[in-house]
């Protein structure tokens, strides 16, 4: 079997600040090239923890987590930070835009953190971005100025520039309405299918889950169940 994009091995994290807190319990995952794949569970049951570990956001307690098949746990700060900026790609919540920057110069600071400084194409490939969003009347605006599905949208557009492998969501449509949620998603979803990017989602919203190819339920540290396409193999019966 070739190895996945993403395959996680035995993977515990444990807190420890003065009394011990085992979070997650030793997940197995597989996931492939192109999946758009659901992560679910109750508050928590780990799934956030699981999501900043794969993202390189924080370190494993026990196990291993592969990303094309290179093993992330003995790399040092600065070679995962080059990991991370080249293979992954991040929507949050709430979704961490610079507030004083307009839609393209948010949507450019991955660029500039990777190059170091401005070239002509790096706005190109932002207002392009922004306008398959759906904002190209909008690249100029301060985000302030923008609606909550509109920043969201921006959030895209910056987690997509550096072309990921694979996209880390938490929550992206958790704090919008119902429509402006669903625009969001669809997007997501387009650039799945468009780009054979591959989408991580914590949700949850059942309608999110509803709507992705494979559904991981997580509880109290474990996998509970794997569903969908990319499930055979992963750790847990389909």
């Amino acid at each position: 079997m070739p190895e996945p994009l993403l395959r996680a091995q035995g993977v515990t994290k444990t807190y420890s600040d003065g009394v011990v807190t085992p979070v997650l319990k030793g997940v197995d995952l597989r996931l492939e090239e192109g999946e758009f794949c659901a992560l679910t569970g109750p508050s928590g049951s780990g799934k956030t923890t699981f999501l900043n570990l794969v993202g390189l956001l924080d370190r494993v307690t026990e196990g291993r987590i592969y990303l094309e098949g290179r093993d992330t746990v003995p790399l040092g700060d600065d070679e995962r930070t080059e990991l991370r900026s080249r293979a992954l790609g991040f929507v949050f919540q709430f979704h961490h835009l610079l507030p004083a920057f307009t839609a393209a110069e948010n949507v450019l600071l991955p660029l500039l953190s990777r190059h170091r400084r401005p070239r002509p194409w790096m706005r190109e490939r932002a207002v392009e971005l922004l306008e398959e969003v759906g904002l190209g009347e909008r690249i100029d605006y301060r985000v302030t100025d923008l609606s909550g599905g509109e920043r969201q949208r921006v959030a895209v557009a910056r987690a997509l520039v550096l072309e990921p492998l694979l996209v880390l969501a938490d929550e992206p449509t958790g704090n919008l309405d119902t429509q402006a949620g669903g625009r969001v998603l669809e997007l997501l979803q387009r650039f799945n299918r468009e780009r054979n990017t591959a989408f991580f989602i914590v949700t949850h919203d059942p309608g999110v889950a509803e709507r992705c190819d494979r559904v991981v339920h997580m509880v109290d540290g474990v996998v509970d169940s794997d569903t969908g396409r990319g499930a055979a193999g992963a750790g847990i019966e389909p």
